[in-house]
């Protein structure tokens, strides 16, 4: 019988962590498991692969019980359908299939049986075939019925009875308010209306990616985009001021390809998984998953090459400086880079697992977090960390400094997001309304240390229970609960101003909220899921990056 390699099976194993928003579990087994070496052209394999090949497994052992049944005399070794069979293939189409393999590899013994003991023996093993197939056709008969019971008016009605049941179930359990704190706000339908839509005309898509795109950034001085992804590149999108046309851009024509090349080639699958501008806009970094930083001019052009980490690289930063890059591996280290000298400065080894996030305090202290459900703050120049955060319950996904540098949210796949201030050892603030993994956090800037001195400052957390969460940091309470979402949300970013905020989800939208009103004002769905949402300076344009391979640009003007 024809088996799946295990070259084959990480590869399904590794498209389901994906596709389940397991991202950070994705990259350590696609990292150890050699993913990026494997043959398979992912294009050709289709979502839910592994789901897929699981349940045709189950209906080829029914069907191989049954089909033995009819037909004792075939070996043991049933071996009429391949794989890729199970995986294509319907119910109907399979079991045509087997029947035509099943008459050929009859005649076959048939033939050989005459060969050996005549033709008197040939026609008792004819008849009693017959025999068996009647038996069968009757067994198909009764199957047939079932099928068109189940198919009738009343089954139906009955069948959608149970289906509105439980709807009602998922939505009173919203409406009877299932978190602590404040009543969260829900979000009507009716807010995702038409109006709401971004019309065709305020709609740029960008094409030229190959793959998934996982990382956006503007520049923070000119309209320039930046864009990570799964192919192996990153791509400067030169973006024009003011309306946008509508349409999609193909081809080179105003964007620089920055090609992530290892020695001689490029690698099959070298993820372009985080980037970062510098503070005048004059830099990009990027980091991929064959372990190294690189750093481009805003032309395109590759300026340095940092190789030192002996894993991906899942997060970067610039300082405010300028002068130090910081890179986060999942080799379990963190390193700072001195970018004029080209080297690295120093190396932080302190968590037991891989790194997920880091984030600069200031030009010279900064936070790291990882899969060992640990936050150090450490220090340049001090060999121990300066702080040590413990109390999550596992993977710390995501940890940012407000605007200030005093206070620490992070958050995890615990199911809380934490408050830490380098005064206490323990957690200030403990949001638990939550019901699922959180996935990032983002504060608005807003309060002290930002441009809109005098707004409150807000946190806001992105969960895969589909919901957003805006928290009030000084009262450790829930403002707010954005529930337009149908499911997890990976990305959100306040406009600059802090009157918005947008979300990306894997249900294909992105939303444009009304922090102060609560609700959606602007929505837009893409043909894949959104992993990354960001504003550009002026706050009148929104990136959005999906995983059907494209960039959207959507004028916003309320």
């Amino acid at each position: 019988m024809t088996s799946i390699t295990s070259v084959e099976l990480n590869f399904l194993v590794f498209r389901y962590m994906q596709e389940s928003g397991f991202t950070h579990s994705a990259f350590a087994f696609g990292y150890e498991a050699g993913i990026n070496k494997c043959p398979i052209d992912g294009n050709l394999v289709p979502p839910g692969a592994l789901v897929t090949f699981v349940q045709k497994g189950l209906q080829y052992l029914e069907m191989e019980a049954n089909l033995s049944n009819c037909d004792a005399d075939l070996d043991e070794d049933f071996s009429f359908l391949q794989p890729v069979d199970l995986i294509t293939k319907d119910m109907h189409e399979l079991r045509k299939m087997i029947n035509e393999r099943r008459k050929k590899a009859q005649k076959d013994r048939d033939k050989e049986s005459g060969k050996e003991h005549g033709g008197e023996r040939v026609r008792v093993r004819e008849k009693e075939r017959h025999e068996r197939e009647k038996e069968c056709e009757k067994d198909r008969a009764k199957v047939e019925s079932r099928k068109e019971q189940e198919r009738s008016p009343e089954n139906q009605i009955n069948r959608q009875m149970v289906i509105d049941q439980e709807d009602n179930v998922t939505v009173n359990h919203e409406e009877n308010g299932a978190f602590g704190g404040p009543e969260p706000m829900d979000i009507s339908m009716i807010s995702t209306s038409q109006s709401c839509e971004f019309p065709s005309s305020d709609v740029t898509i960008l094409e030229g990616h190959t793959s998934e795109v996982c990382a956006g950034a503007w520049s923070p001085k000119r309209s320039l985009l930046a864009s990570g992804s799964g192919d192996s590149t990153a791509r400067i999108w030169t973006i024009a001021d003011g309306r946008l046309k509508s349409g999609s851009q193909k081809g080179p024509l105003n964007v620089s390809v920055l090609k992530h090349v290892s020695g001689r080639t490029i690698e099959s699958r070298n993820d372009v998984t985080s980037l970062d501008w510098n503070g005048d806009g004059t830099l990009l970094a990027t980091g991929s998953c064959d372990g190294q930083a690189r750093i481009w001019t805003s032309s395109g052009e590759l300026r340095t090459t940092l190789s030192k980490h002996k894993g991906p690289i899942f997060s970067l930063k610039w300082n405010k400086k300028g002068d130090y890059l910081l890179t986060g591996s999942c080799d379990k280290t963190a390193i700072v880079w001195d970018v004029k000298a080209e080297e690295w400065k120093q190396q932080f080894e302190f968590h037991s697992g891989a790194m997920l996030d880091v984030d600069w305090r200031n030009n010279v202290s900064f936070a790291t977090s990882s899969i060992d459900n640990m936050i150090y703050v450490c220090k340049i120049g001090e060999n121990r960390p300066i702080k040590t955060f413990s109390g999550h319950q596992g993977e710390v996904n995501c940890v940012k400094w407000d605007p200030t540098g005093s206070l620490l949210a992070s958050c995890s796949d615990d199911i809380t997001a934490k408050i830490w201030s380098m005064k206490h050892d323990k957690y200030v603030h403990d949001f638990k309304e939550h019901s699922k993994e959180i996935y990032t956090i983002r504060w608005s800037p807003t309060g002290p240390g930002t441009n809109n001195p005098n707004k409150k400052l807000v946190l806001a957390s992105a969960s895969f229970d589909s919901t957003i969460k805006l928290w009030d940091v000084e009262l450790g309470k829930l403002i707010n609960s954005l529930n337009g979402h149908r499911d997890g949300v990976y990305s959100v970013a306040f406009s600059p101003n802090g009157e918005y905020l947008a979300s990306g989800s894997a249900d294909k939208s992105m939303h444009i909220w009304s922090l102060k009103e609560g609700k959606i004002v602007k929505t837009y769905t893409g043909g894949g899921n959104v992993f990354e949402v960001c504003w550009n300076k002026e706050g009148d344009k929104i990136a959005a990056c999906f995983n059907n391979n494209v960039v959207c640009v959507l004028d916003f003007r309320m």
